[in-house]
C-alpha cells in the first residue's frame, strides 16, 4: 500500500464546537462559540443539545440551557469592543439574544422558570429569600414585583438598580453589574427601553430578548419581556458535559 505523506489531521467523531470562558459570579463559565442561531429558541436548544467534540480533547461535549445570569455573563465578555468576541456587534446589534426564560403575572415577573401555574408559583414565594425587595429561589429563580423597576426607557443606574435587572442577574446587591457594562452609556448613547412587562390576568410564559434599538436615530439596550420561542435569534448553550 502506498504511503501518504503529509500532514495528519484529527478526526473528529463528532462536529468539533469552539469554547468561550468568561468569569461569572465566583468562578467560570464555558459557553459554545459563536452561540447557536439565528433559528427559533426550540431549535437552538435542540441543536446545543447534540453532541459534539471538543477543539482541544476531541472528547464528546454537549451543550444545555443556559440562565439569564449565565447569557449575561457570556455576553459581557468583551461587550462593544469590536474584538474578536464582541456580542453587541455580532448578536444585538443584527438579531437579539434568547436571553432566558421568563413568567410575566399580575404582580412582577419570574425568571428561569416555566411554571405558569398560578398556585405553584405563589407558593414558590413562600419559600423565597427576599433581599432588597426581590424575591430569590434555589436553581437562579427570581421574582421581581413590577413596583421594583422601571418600564420604558430609562438611564443605564435606574435599569441596573431595578429589580428587573438584579432579578435576570440573580444578584443579592444593589446593582446587577454585567447589565451596568453592557448598556453603559459607551455602548448605548440613550440608555435602555425596558418594554413588554405589563401586568397579565393569568400566568404568561416568554423568553426575554436583549437587543441594540436604533429606530428614529436612538441608540437604546432593548430588554424585551414579549420574546416567543418561535422567533429568531441566538443563544448561548453552556457546556453540560465532558467525557
Amino acid at each position: 500500500m502506498e504511503s501518504q505523506y503529509g500532514v495528519i489531521e484529527p478526526q473528529a467523531e463528532f462536529p468539533v464546537k469552539r469554547l468561550l470562558r468568561v468569569h461569572h459570579k465566583d468562578s467560570d463559565l464555558v459557553v459554545g462559540f459563536p452561540a447557536f442561531g439565528p433559528r427559533s429558541l426550540k431549535e437552538n436548544l435542540e441543536e446545543m443539545s447534540e453532541d459534539y467534540s471538543h477543539p482541544t480533547t476531541g472528547e464528546k461535549i454537549s451543550f444545555r440551557k443556559p440562565t439569564t445570569s449565565e447569557s449575561i455573563s457570556a455576553i459581557a465578555y468583551g461587550f462593544g469592543s469590536n474584538k474578536k468576541v464582541d456580542a453587541k456587534r455580532d448578536i444585538l446589534n443584527p438579531i437579539w439574544l434568547q436571553a432566558g426564560d421568563i413568567i410575566r403575572t399580575q404582580d412582577g415577573v419570574f425568571t428561569n422558570t416555566t411554571e405558569t401555574d398560578e398556585s405553584k408559583l405563589k407558593a414558590m414565594l413562600n419559600n423565597a429569600e427576599k433581599v432588597k425587595g426581590i424575591y430569590f429561589l434555589p436553581n437562579e429563580v427570581a421574582f421581581a414585583p413590577y413596583d421594583t423597576f422601571d418600564r420604558g426607557v430609562q438611564d443605564c443606574d435606574t435599569f441596573v438598580q431595578g429589580g428587573l435587572a438584579r432579578a435576570l442577574e440573580h444578584t443579592y446587591e444593589k446593582v446587577a453589574q454585567n447589565l451596568k457594562v453592557i448598556s453603559s452609556p459607551q455602548n448605548y448613547r440613550d440608555g435602555v427601553g425596558v418594554y413588554d412587562f405589563g401586568s397579565v390576568k393569568e400566568p404568561v410564559s416568554k423568553v426575554v430578548t436583549l437587543s441594540s434599538f436604533r429606530g428614529f436615530a436612538l441608540d437604546w439596550l432593548f430588554v424585551d419581556g414579549d420574546g416567543w420561542v418561535v422567533s429568531d435569534g441566538s443563544a448561548f448553550g453552556v457546556l453540560s458535559q465532558e467525557k
